[in-house]
């Protein structure tokens, strides 16, 4: 358990910001999962529009250190390469 006053505000730093990602981390896992249902649908168009959605999303998190960069970037590759193989 923190102590002292700087260990104490540290702590409440740390959950607030811990809410937050959380937060962003659902968010950007939505975007991710609606993909991934319009590549399981078939539907090209539907898949690419919605990883024209995800990817800023996508790097947002990056600049907010929810994600490293070249995680995201994996991401993103993985899923244009399958959208674009549909059909």
């Amino acid at each position: 358990m923190a102590n002292s006053p700087q260990s104490k505000k540290r702590a409440r730093q740390n959950e607030r910001r811990f809410q937050i990602n959380k937060a962003r981390r659902s968010r950007i896992r939505t975007f991710l999962r609606k993909v991934e249902e319009a590549i399981a649908s078939g539907d090209k168009d539907a898949a690419a529009t919605a990883l024209r959605q995800a990817q800023p999303e996508l790097m947002r998190g990056v600049t907010k250190g929810v994600f490293h960069k070249k995680t995201a970037a994996r991401k993103m590759s993985r899923l244009a390469s399958r959208v674009k193989a549909i059909g």
